[in-house]
This record gives C-alpha cells, sequence and structure tokens, in this order.
C-alpha cells in the first residue's frame, strides 16, 4: 500500500508547429493529465525545447522528459538545461532520466557521440542526478545496477520492464527494488507507462509482444479504473503514463482517479 496519489502523464513528441504542440498541451492539461512528456530521440521532437514551448501554453501542467538518453548530454549540459526549465516555467519541469534505449546508440552515432558501455551510462545517470538541483528527478530502470541508482537518487522510478511481462513479473522486479532502497523504498514515487488504452495496442506491438501485458490496459474506465486501483494497492504504481494517442481512451480513467 502506498500513500502517493494519484498522477498521470501523457507521452508525445510529435507536432506541425508550435500552434499544435501547445494546443496539444492545452489538452493534455484540460483532460486532468498532470504531466506532459517528452522522449529523447532524434525522430521527435527536442524534449528541452519542447517543454519550454508547452509550459506557457499551460497554467498547472508539469512537463519533462521522458526519457532523457545518458549518452546524450553531459551531466553539466543537462543541469544547465534543467535549471533554465525550472526557472521559466516556474517550477513545473521534471527531469526523466534513463542509461539508453536500445536504439539510442544510433542516436549517438549520428550525432557523433560515443555511446559507452552500460556501466559508463549508469555513472553519467549518477552523475547527472548530483548535478541537478530543485526538480523532480525520475530514472527509467530495469536492471540491477540502474535499479540500484535510482532506489538511493531518485524521486520517482519508472519500471522499465517489456510490454507483455505480467503482474507477477513486475511484481519480483519490484521486490528487487525494495531490497535495494530500503528506507527510502516507501517515499519513492512508483511509475509504469502503458503503451496502450482503452483500445487495441497497434499491430506492430501486438506482432511482437502479443495483445497482453502489464503496459496493455483494456476494457471500460471503469475496468481499468479498477485495474489501476488493484495495481496501486498491491504493487505500489501510483504514476500512470500513456501514449499521447490514447488521450481521449484514458481520460474518463484521469477523471476517476487524478489525485485520489
Amino acid at each position: 500500500m502506498t500513500d502517493h496519489p494519484f498522477r498521470f502523464g501523457a507521452v508525445a513528441g510529435q507536432a506541425a508547429d508550435a500552434e499544435e504542440w501547445a494546443g496539444l498541451a492545452r489538452r493534455v492539461e484540460g483532460l486532468g493529465y498532470s504531466t506532459l512528456l517528452v522522449p529523447d530521440t532524434l525522430t521527435t521532437l527536442s524534449p528541452f525545447t519542447a517543454a519550454a514551448v508547452a509550459a506557457p501554453a499551460t497554467t498547472t501542467l508539469r512537463v519533462g522528459t521522458f526519457v532523457l538518453s545518458a549518452a546524450l548530454r553531459t551531466p553539466e549540459a543537462v543541469a544547465w538545461e534543467t535549471a533554465t526549465l525550472h526557472k521559466l516555467t516556474g517550477g513545473r519541469f521534471e527531469l526523466g532520466l534513463g542509461a539508453g534505449r536500445p536504439d539510442a546508440e544510433r542516436d549517438a552515432a549520428a550525432l557523433g557521440l560515443p555511446f559507452g558501455t552500460p556501466s559508463e551510462r549508469i555513472e553519467r545517470v549518477s552523475r547527472t542526478i548530483d548535478a541537478v538541483t530543485d526538480v523532480r528527478v525520475l530514472v527509467a530502470a530495469s536492471g540491477t545496477k540502474l535499479l540500484k541508482v535510482a532506489a538511493a537518487k531518485a524521486s520517482t522510478v519508472a519500471l522499465g520492464v517489456p510490454p507483455h511481462y505480467s503482474q507477477a513479473q513486475l511484481a519480483a522486479k519490484l521486490d528487487e527494488l525494495y531490497e535495494l532502497a530500503g528506507d527510502r523504498f516507501h517515499d519513492l514515487e512508483l511509475s509504469l507507462n502503458l503503451v496502450s488504452a482503452g483500445a487495441e495496442p497497434p499491430s506492430w506491438l501486438a506482432a511482437r509482444h502479443g495483445r497482453t501485458g502489464i503496459s496493455m490496459l483494456a476494457g471500460s474506465p471503469a475496468e481499468m479504473a479498477d485495474t489501476l486501483l488493484r495495481r496501486r494497492d498491491k504493487l505500489g504504481i501510483s504514476y500512470v503514463s500513456v501514449n499521447a494517442q490514447y488521450l481521449d481512451h484514458f481520460a474518463p480513467v484521469v477523471e476517476r482517479l487524478a489525485g485520489t
């Protein structure tokens, strides 16, 4: 059982222009989501710039990265960008960090940057957290070494498990985090990203991972809300993000649960 109230994020990274992006931010806020989160890939908008444009278009919406790839920026560069956004958004910026997705090495190569070994990237995540101040830090983690960093230094831990994982498999990962975090565990906000919600998963995803799993939420709004309530009671997960293509499908769940 956790004392953390539910909050919800929308993950988006595409827009034709600033007007469309600002409009999306306002829609996310209007539907009751807490955060607009931007991926860190060369095929999406630049996350820091996108966050800077979204914030003044809204009043309460928090903006953040989901998640920065450790290989693409030095800790000092991230701290600089973060401090600027913290100031210019009135404290509404949240920093999400990770050691790098499977395809992040390609992005690093395209930018002429060394990708580094897993240990080097995890160390950079740790040093980045140490370099930033005054912001909420989310770490996306699944392996033991990065979970250890998250357990010691993060405000929020996003469980980076494959979409097809069962609840039992996720629970085992949380048991590991519990052992690593010790007394900090109950202070951690636990997060899970949904790859689909209230609608069929994309065909490419279903072909790769099937149509069921911990990150694929199905059913009516009442059924989805009940599922998330049970997960929070059993696993402690209170912060749920969803791809922006499911904004409207998931909005009735946000309306039922946000802040409770």
